[in-house]
């Protein structure tokens, strides 16, 4: 016999059943609002509440959980209040997002509870970063994500699995193993017995449990804390059914009715009302008819006020603020120079590591994680000497990985712990793409706080180093209104722009480039200092025509610009510095001076950061425009290997070609 049911008592056998009983109720009162179309869409976990209501009675009050869609049972155990919960479920103003995204995909910090995004495993790395979170704060805390038997087969998932043992993170990674993925059965899944097999694979410990036995997972659960605690990560595999399908409008024709009847017959809230029967057969009806009845009578009071709750209203300039960055109390103030500063010659690639290594120093909390970061120093030196002065807690080199590191930024960050990630070559960032569109930059937006997240991408081509080593990707995250994106161009931005990034509440992509670290010097300040990463900057004054442009492009221009000075012409360069948010302003200010604007970068021509900034451009300064806005790009291909191909390819080779285009206009 289960330990748990050895001298149960009544009272406490009536809170287990009322735990799996709630959500059971909850659950049947959407699916008739469903059905009189007053809700769109419901992701049903009947016949898995057991798994959801045993995992939180099973742990700590304060140990963090990461939902996925059929987990009511985890909010409703750790005491959410029904109201704003209900609101959510409608999609009132009054729930947790207000409107903004769907049923389960938000979180409560305060209940230690992490929403799910859409994307299955994606918050699976997310629960490193908060196990790690705990590790670093010495807390007796523990992590426990949810994933259904279709996201084991997601990348996300053995990227979380293998940091979380690489790391020996306080985390249990609970698979609800309901055998079908949305339609496809477990036998065209995988090819383990169970899929709590695969953690021999990984160094950790595998458990299975019948996920529709309230006690046994209760128990499983508690085994399972007491090991992760230790630092050994647990798969747990909880065995269950869903009795209806992935959601409600799909149905479950494609499961065979014997396998539907055989786990009618194992429902957890049967089970556990048969069990009060046996235990107590002269009240056992009552006790089940009494909690029925109050817990529908605390469900219909307010499911009432939720479903009288007002819609959210549309506030464009809500919406659009919501949308974009947060703001700190330092946020906004500029450089201030300081004229008696001891000036000193630096490279691109020293200023840009001092900049860090001050931002380090000044905040003990600071995390840094990446591939070869530690001994190694980078594959371009960048944190060379980190490891010595902060230590292998602070600076983390990792496995191979671009998704489940950044996802695990995103955890550290709604711990309080900001990081910085490197991304090794900036072409590598496609492999963390949703992680970043879809977490970082939606965060705020959704529910999430401030995101300290850095994500550092050595970017740009000169080296001959091909397609896979060479691209400017920085204009793919452009239309993401949650991401800060920089690029600085000189060395004193890279030394201040790398710590003011350090310091900034929102995520923000750094993108520095490869060419300039070590072939770019100037004399700039001992110490970083304070810079506004939303201003572009003016780098030369003009009359007749304007580059705006950034990063490796501001280069190009000023040796342009001197060029053209001898043949008469004098051209303003604005460096743009941040390419969201754009300066406007700074641009349009220039524009309607010289009237004549070339619009420079290195990345391709189509869908490149310029051609948002032209399309602007063209709107706001039509009528100051003495000549249409020129582009020069690079080609729209591969960037090509060979030196000689990518000189062609390159934006630099048509600039004076350009130039020369615009002023004969």
């Amino acid at each position: 016999m289960n330990r748990l049911l050895k001298k149960i008592s009544e009272k406490d056998l009536t809170r287990y059943y009322e735990a799996i009983l709630l959500p059971r109720m909850i659950e049947q009162r959407m699916l008739h609002l469903l059905r009189q179309n007053r809700i769109g869409k419901w992701f049903s976990g009947i016949g898995q509440e057991a798994i959801s209501a045993g995992t939180v009675l099973a742990l700590k009050s304060d140990d963090l959980l990461l939902p996925m869609h059929r987990n009511l049972g985890i909010f409703t155990t750790r005491d959410v209040p029904l109201y704003p919960l209900f609101c959510q479920l409608l999609g009132r103003a009054d729930g947790y997002t207000g409107g903004r995204d769907r049923s389960f995909h938000f979180g409560i910090p305060e209940k230690k509870i992490y929403g799910m995004i859409s994307h299955l495993a994606a918050t699976m790395p997310m629960a490193d970063g908060l196990a790690l979170a705990q590790k670093l704060k010495n807390r007796d805390r523990v992590a426990v994500s949810f994933c259904g038997d279709g996201a084991t087969s997601e990348g996300d998932f053995h990227e979380a699995l293998n940091l979380a043992a690489v790391w020996k993170l306080p985390v249990i990674f609970l698979i609800e193993n309901n055998g079908w993925a949305l339609s496809t059965p477990i036998r065209e899944q995988f090819a383990c017995n169970q899929l709590a097999d695969r953690a021999a694979g990984y160094g950790i410990e595998g458990m299975t449990v019948d996920g529709n036995d309230l006690f046994s997972v209760m128990e499983a659960v508690g085994e399972a804390r007491k090991i992760a605690a230790q630092g050994v990560p647990v798969l747990l595999e909880a065995v269950t059914w869903r009795m209806r399908g992935h959601e409600e409008a799909s149905g479950t024709d494609y499961i065979p009715g014997d396998e539907l009847k055989k786990w009618a017959g194992k429902d957890p809230v049967t089970h556990i009302e048969k069990m009060i029967q046996d235990r107590f057969p002269n009240k056992g009806e009552s006790i089940i008819n009494k909690s029925k009845k109050n817990l529908g009578d605390r469900i219909g009071v307010e499911l009432k006020k939720a479903l009288d709750a007002p819609e959210p209203l549309s506030d464009v300039h809500r919406e659009i603020k919501d949308a974009g960055l947060f703001r700190s109390k330092k946020w906004g103030v500029s450089t201030q120079k300081n004229p008696g500063a001891n000036l000193i010659e630096k490279r691109y690639i020293d200023a840009l590591r001092d900049g860090l290594l001050q931002a380090f120093r000044e905040d003990p909390a600071l995390v840094m994680m990446g591939q070869d970061i530690a001994e190694y120093g980078g594959v371009f030196k960048v944190t060379q000497g980190f490891l010595e002065a902060f230590g292998r807690e602070r600076i983390r080199n990792t496995p191979v990985m671009e998704s489940g590191l950044i996802g695990a930024a995103i955890g550290l960050a709604l711990e309080d712990i900001p990081s910085v990630v490197e991304i090794q070559f900036a072409d590598f960032i496609s492999c963390g793409f949703n992680q970043i569109i879809n977490h970082l930059a939606k965060g705020r937006y959704r529910w999430m706080p401030p995101l300290n997240v850095t994500i550092r991408a050595p970017h740009g081509a000169g080296s001959g180093a091909g397609p896979f080593h060479s691209q400017s990707p920085e204009g793919w995250f452009m239309g993401q209104s949650g991401l800060r994106i920089v690029v600085p161009a000189t060395v004193e931005d890279a030394q201040n722009m790398a710590y003011s990034a350090l310091k900034d509440p929102n995520p923000v992509l750094l993108f520095e480039h490869k060419m300039l670290y070590r072939s770019l010097r100037d004399r700039v300040s001992e110490k970083a200092e304070w810079t506004d990463l939303e201003r572009a900057s003016v780098r030369r004054e003009g009359r007749d025509a304007t580059i705006v442009t950034y990063g490796m492009g501001l280069h190009w221009a000023l040796e342009a610009a001197k060029t053209y000075e001898s043949k008469g012409f004098e051209l303003e360069v604005i460096d743009l510095r941040s390419l969201a948010p754009l300066d406007m302003p700074a641009v349009a200010s220039s524009v309607k001076k010289t009237g004549k604007v070339v619009l420079l970068e290195e990345a391709p021509r189509t869908m490149g950061p310029m051609s948002e900034v032209e399309s602007r451009i063209i709107e706001s300064c039509f009528e100051w425009l003495d000549a249409p806005p020129v582009r020069c790009s690079s080609m729209d291909t591969p960037i090509p290997a060979s030196r000689i191909l990518e000189q062609s390819w390159i934006a630099s080779s048509r600039l004076y070609e350009v130039l020369n285009r615009l002023f004969e206009w």
